[in-house]
């Protein structure tokens, strides 16, 4: 296609005015350890519970209210019980980039909550392992040393643990509260970057609950990221974890206009797909690394053969056009310091369509540099992701420097800015400093592939959580009444006819499948049910967070045929867990009732075990522990129990009661008796 022929894209690059927003958050460095003269430590301060709360920002962003570019909300350290925690064995994935960098920031955001992740634990008396993977480059990375310097940044006591071996759980035992423990460097485990499960339930041998907080590697597929939470019965997101994957969703947020993304760095054919995203979102394109030539091609300004990617041409074309239907503006650089090819002390500043042969552009040039900052004069909101330079080059030619300086000072204003990529996050710390209101996200790749819409394993093997308040008073004509939640609802006959016989208690029905949900939801509106209602969640991580907002007591939860397959223990996304059976117990009212019931004798004998192991000795089975119930005590059956007593054969039920001192008010035997 003959570029020149599309005049619409002429006169593309313009400047864009509005008002202005702010933003401010001070920084400051720490003094260094003196045993690690390279790097910096953090003072140990007591008490960090109440911090972590009032400091740390926990607001979560989302599209409509939803979920966004795939990214499910979930389950986070913060949120999680912290009485839970108790004695457990830890396992947290921590981000080497931020707890070994060469200086630590005890006011960065990144640094302090990784570092907050770690105290929180160890104050909430939890055992914890630490692991993750680091270059051995220097004999400073060696283990032991590493041990040794998170000593001194987290001033408590890391212990080196000696090897990852199947014979870990008896040394996990003997952990004491007292000491963080480190794990062996992953770094060159081949097993850990193939996700060998083999590998990743030894690596979780004796850990009760997964923290993440290796945000840098969660669009990776790892053993201790993803494999790891198979075989835990709780998996979290650390603090640093989530304050990373909030900068990230607050990239989709268009609630402050305009927004403008600089663009750095090449490969623009990998990166064509995440420019979608971003034109419906932002007002301008600032092109300012080695995707400018690119763009530049494509709008017919000669640029030099050498950096001109003629694969890329068809994507380019692409993102004009995407651009100029979304009216997005584009500013593209107009010239370029350059050094000689044959003598790199000389350089010279060319405009971008003018540069002479035998030179090379190597950085933004001046006239760029102030339209830019023009450009951004009015902008309520900046990313910047990707490097500015396109060879090494001497000082005077620092635009990704200057560039941080521009930001820097829109940011102490009305702009919230984010910087992506290890790249300008370093610029940013160099010349911003202490004072920096800049929110920054070191690994760019992550953004990338959420820029794309790509899922991120790391994000998606967390558990989930339910996010939103339930305005009770909207569900149920009474929403004080005693509640009864039937856990894997399904097609919900179960609870419309319960709900149809017993109007004195309100139902709830658990359900994974959505068009499931929708269809119950649809039939509770159209048949005029007041007192039964259906949540399209994951009962396993978010029953807790769902029933605990109910005001009324809740007398009674059923399981009914969960899929046989959650028997299986490699199976992550078995239904029955520790987590849901603790929530289960910790909620019932006194004297309230637990139902499972399964037409597969080992799934009935599983759901048995793991009620009676974790239920804290709060639930007795009323008809003894080695008999089966011969009646469903409800008169009630669901549609897929009718399936199996119609051909004959048995199901396997059984009912627990929560015991107590307290007479049982809530739910006694003789009112199970007349539910029908």
């Amino acid at each position: 296609m003959n570029i020149l022929h599309e005049p619409v894209f002429l006169n593309i690059s313009c400047f864009y005015h509005s008002t202005k927003l702010l933003k401010h958050k001070p920084c400051s460095y720490l003094p260094k350890l003196a045993k690690f003269q390279k790097y910096c430590a953090i003072q140990g301060n007591g008490e960090l519970a109440g911090h972590v709360f009032n400091s740390f920002n926990h607001k979560v962003y989302t599209s409509n209210g939803g979920e966004l570019n795939g990214i499910p909300h979930i389950q986070t350290l913060r949120e999680f019980p912290r009485e839970e925690l108790f004695g457990k064995v830890v396992m947290v994935r921590f981000d080497s980039n931020i707890l070994l960098k060469q200086e630590h920031n005890q006011k960065n955001q990144s640094d302090s909550n990784a570092l907050f992740t770690i105290k929180y634990l160890h104050e909430a008396e939890a055992k914890v392992i630490l692991v993750s993977d680091w270059k051995t480059n220097t004999s400073e990375l060696h283990s032991e040393h590493v041990a040794d310097f998170l000593s001194g940044i987290l001033q408590l006591q890391v212990v080196l643990l000696q090897d990852i071996s199947c014979n870990k759980l008896s040394e996990i035992k003997d952990l004491q509260k007292d000491n963080i423990y480190l794990n062996e460097n992953l770094y060159n485990i081949k097993d850990e970057v193939a996700n060998c499960l083999k590998f990743a339930r030894v690596l979780s041998t004796g850990v009760d609950i997964f923290v993440n907080d290796s945000f840098s590697n969660s669009h990776k597929v790892l053993a201790s990221t993803v494999g790891v939470t198979r075989f835990c019965y709780a998996c979290l997101a650390g603090f640093h974890f989530e304050e990373n994957l909030r900068l990230v969703k607050n990239l989709a947020e268009t609630n402050k206009k305009p927004y403008v993304a600089i663009i750095g760095g090449g490969n623009l054919a990998k990166k064509a797909a995440s420019f979608r995203f971003l034109a419906s979102r932002c007002q301008g394109f600032v092109f300012v690394g080695i995707m400018s030539f690119q763009i530049m091609h494509a709008l017919g300004v000669h640029v030099p053969i050498d950096f001109v990617d003629h694969k890329a041409l068809r994507e380019a074309l692409d993102i004009l056009r995407l651009a100029c239907d979304n009216n997005v503006k584009i500013l593209y650089p107009k010239d370029f310091w350059c050094m000689n090819k044959y003598d790199p002390k000389q350089l010279h500043v060319f405009p971008s369509h003018g540069i002479l042969d035998g030179w090379v552009p190597i950085d933004l040039g001046p006239i760029t540099l102030d339209e830019i900052g023009s450009f951004l004069t009015d902008c309520k909101k900046i990313t910047w992701i990707g490097p500015v330079k396109f060879a090494d080059g001497s000082e005077q030619t620092n635009g990704g420097s200057k560039l941080a300086k521009i930001l820097d000072q829109l940011s102490k204003g009305n702009c919230e800015t984010t910087v992506v990529g290890t790249t300008a996050c370093n610029l940013v710390t160099q010349e911003t400093g202490s004072l920096s209101s800049i929110n920054m996200v070191e690994n760019a790749s992550v953004v990338w592939q959420f820029l794309k819409g790509r899922k991120l394993p790391g994000v998606m093997a967390v558990d989930r959580a339910y996010p939103f308040e339930i305005k009770w008073n909207n569900v149920y004509a009474d929403p004080t009444q005693s509640l009864v939640v039937d856990i894997g609802s399904g097609n919900g006959l179960f609870l419309f006819e319960m709900a149809r016989k017993r109007k004195d208690l309100n139902f709830l029905g658990l359900e994974m499948n959505e068009k499931l949900v929708s269809r119950c939801l649809d039939s509770i509106q159209q048949f005029g049910i007041q007192n039964g209602h259906f949540i399209a969640a994951n009962a396993t991580s978010t029953f807790r967070s769902i029933v605990s907002s109910y005001a009324g007591e809740l007398v009674l939860v059923s399981m009914q045929c969960p899929n046989p397959d959650f028997n299986k223990p490699e199976h992550r996304w078995r239904m029955l867990q520790r987590s849901l059976i603790e929530a289960v117990v910790d909620l019932l009212s006194s004297g309230g009732k637990v139902f499972l019931q399964s037409d597969v004798e080992e799934v009935a004998m599983r759901m048995k075990e793991q009620f009676s192991r974790y239920s804290k000795n709060k639930l007795v089975m009323e008809h003894g522990q080695n008999d089966w119930l011969d009646e469903n005590p409800f008169g009630v059956k669901s549609e897929w129990e009718k399936h199996v007593l119609e051909r004959g054969a048995p199901m396997y039920r059984m009912l627990f009661s929560k015991s107590s001192e307290i007479s049982e008010v809530s739910i006694s035997n003789d009112v199970i008796q007349k539910v029908c």
